[in-house]
């Protein structure tokens, strides 16, 4: 029996020497075995059309549609096929897709401009050959490198790229390219300082600027971001995507008056655009004004029905409840085979949601089940690769190490380490001990991660083992380094909180580099805890959460680490609030972590939810609200279908308390 591979290979060269029949023939061999085959759809819908066999062919480009939303040449097949059949509009349209989700097909330009030329729309016929002609003015290796990025063969795509790139130094497209692959592949250091050095040699390259932004705001250098944002806004005030980026750095940096000004700026042009009425709607509901929030992001999924963020963003308010026609409508929505996957993520998570809140607990699980496996394919998690990473902080920091460095580091007083897992009640945490006055709350700031993924090198594998070989001086210049580098986020109290969760993976490195410095662990009983990230979309990392056995052995593994930390500090070094404490005894556990903190009692701490402050995560609405226990033992009415996450979790599902 003939392999995928060797069929594809005969579909291919059948296609090429035009027997079409041939090519149709082995790629449905394939698909008889692998429905969803990428490559064999697209091919055999190609050679169909070739043979004027529209019919299978249209059959052929929808399965492809349904296997992959977002795949390009996909899109630019059904334009050559609407083309062919003599529906114009359905072509310009399918080509426009195809140019959307990768812009590198020179085909999908070129015809879009021909068709849209025949039909008297000069304007935008201009603006496609103005994109041809740059794509045909890049080197093909660049081309090439483009077309792997947008369909998906990143690593292959980083691989030409550096080799144009070690023949031509200094060629800014290759290195907004590379910077781009390191921004996908999550290695934004070196994607800034590419894009850094892009712009000092064209300074007024646009696209540049705009990617440089987007990177140093994903490394949350948000001051820097706005910086940039402000130059592209004073260039063309009247710009609307100038106004939409400057809005959202503002939003980053707390000036949320800016933002919401430039936001009505661009809906008094521009009243419909989904993307800016839900951008408008996420900065009211960070600064607190959630009736404001909802009435944009219903009005953005008025203008756009397809859009999943917006849908998503009334689920995420936790306190929304949707009604029975935006349950229809978002249903209808997922019958389309053209949606977007992030679209369709989006609105499963909603879903899911919205059937809970209905008490419809199968039809609830299903939504997030498939949101999730949705979310999944888009990664490269590896529970295994996650429990050997944090085996080695276990098997690296030793208390011996701690012992010979006592004392080193920087000595200030003032961080605040709230971690543990997502939806362990960190934020809650954060907005009480916020609403004292010596201290302020501020962000899930990344200089901890950053720091450890510095000290791992280029063959990313030298940390924690390298915390060895530091020396004092450098612990301490690391430690006034994070100091001086988060004072942005700062609003002028001697203390300050960093809610990042993953930091409980570093404790070693900040004890070591802020000996001083508190740390709070944020505990959560683990199957509320766990099944409580699953039903959460989260707008960036956090990807051991999109399966039930992948959270479970997250969960897992952070209780070992973490009592590990307590065999190997000193003794009290960490304190440990768990959730379901604070929900039974609000101003004991209160007083307990002021005491911890060294800090006198202040009563606005038990009155918390009366703090005005911008809170950006999941929680947002929450902790605006009194304490209450609706969020204990949510798991219960989807018990049978957690018997995989039991599974991970092992023993800690009969302790409940983690």
């Amino acid at each position: 029996m003939q392999t995928d591979e060797s069929l594809l290979e005969d579909a291919k060269e059948a296609l090429r020497n035009r027997a079409y029949d041939r090519a149709i023939s082995s790629c449905e061999a394939i698909l008889a075995r692998d429905p969803a085959n990428n490559e064999a759809l697209y091919i055999a819908a190609v050679a169909a059309r070739f043979a004027s066999q529209f019919d299978l062919a249209r059959n052929f480009v929808l399965r492809l549609r349904e296997a992959a939303p977002e795949y390009g040449r996909g899109w630019q097949e059904a334009g050559h096929l609407a083309r062919d059949t003599g529906n114009i509009a359905e072509a310009i349209s399918a080509y426009r897709r195809a140019c959307e989700f990768n812009p590198s097909l020179e085909a999908s330009w070129t015809h879009q401009t021909q068709l849209l030329a025949r039909s008297g729309r000069q304007a935008e016929a201009q603006a496609c050959i103005a994109q041809a002609e740059r794509l045909a003015g890049l080197p093909r290796a660049l081309v090439a490198v483009l077309n792997h990025i947008h369909e998906g063969r990143v690593l292959r795509a980083e691989e030409l790229c550096r080799r144009f790139l070690h023949e031509h130094p200094h060629h800014v497209e290759a290195m907004r390219l590379l910077a781009d692959i390191g921004s996908r592949l999550g290695v934004l250091d070196d994607a800034e300082f590419l894009l850094e050095s892009a712009v000092g040699f064209e300074p007024d390259n646009i696209q540049l600027r705009l990617d440089y932004i987007q990177v140093l705001r994903k490394r949350q250098k948000f001051a820097a971001a706005r910086e940039q944002a402000q130059g592209l806004y004073d260039r063309d005030p009247e710009n609307p995507l100038f106004q939409s980026h400057l809005a959202i750095e503002s939003m980053q940096t707390g000036d949320y008056d800016k933002a919401l000004e430039l936001f009505d700026t661009i809906l008094a042009r521009l009243p419909e655009d989904p993307a800016t009425l839900t951008s408008r709607g996420h900065a009211l509901k960070t600064f607190g004004r959630q009736q404001e929030a909802v009435a944009s992001y219903r009005a953005a999924t008025a203008a756009r029905p397809g859009q999943g963020d917006a849908y998503y963003a009334l689920a995420n308010l936790k306190t929304y409840r949707f009604e029975d026609g935006e349950v229809a409508a978002m249903r209808d929505q997922l019958d389309r085979n053209d949606l977007r996957l992030m679209d369709r993520v989006h609105l499963n998570f909603a879903l899911g949601k919205a059937h809970e809140d209905r008490r419809e607990y199968a039809e609830s699980f299903s939504f997030y089940d498939a949101g999730n496996a949705l979310k999944r394919q888009q990664l490269r998690y590896s529970a295994d690769q996650m429990t050997e990473e944090l085996r080695a902080q276990s098997l690296t920091c030793t208390a011996e190490l701690f012992e010979r460095h006592g004392g080193h580091g920087c000595a200030a007083p003032d961080p605040i380490f709230i971690l543990g897992l997502p939806r362990a009640g960190s934020t809650l945490l954060e907005q009480i001990l916020a609403s004292h006055s010596q201290v302020d709350g501020t962000l899930e700031l990344p200089d901890i991660l950053a720091l450890a993924q510095q000290l791992k090198g280029r063959g990313r594998d030298r940390y924690p083992a390298v915390l060895h070989e530091l020396t004092a001086e450098q612990l301490r210049e690391m430690g006034e380094a994070y100091i001086e580098n988060t004072r942005i986020h700062r609003r002028g109290a001697p203390f300050f909180i960093d809610k990042m969760p993953n930091n409980f993976r570093h404790i070693g490195l900040i004890h070591l580099i802020l000996p001083n410095a508190k740390i709070i662990d944020a505990r959560r009983a683990p199957m509320d805890c766990c099944f409580s990230g699953f039903k959460q979309l989260f707008a960036d990392g956090q990807q051991f959460t999109y399966g039930l056995t992948e959270i479970g052995r997250y969960y897992s593994d952070y209780v070992d680490l973490m009592d590990h930390w307590d065999e190997v500090l000193p003794q009290g070094r960490i304190l440990r609030v768990r959730h379901e404490d604070v929900l039974a005894d609000l101003e004991g556990q209160v007083r307990r972590m002021l005491d911890y903190l060294e800090l006198p009692f202040e009563q606005a701490c038990l009155e918390f939810h009366k703090t005005e402050r911008a809170v950006r995560t999941a929680s947002s609405e929450q902790v605006r609200r009194p304490l209450n226990t609706s969020g204990v033992e949510q798991w219960k009415p989807f018990e049978p279908w957690l018997g995989p996450l039991k599974v991970a979790l092992g023993s800690l599902v009969e302790a409940n308390r983690g």
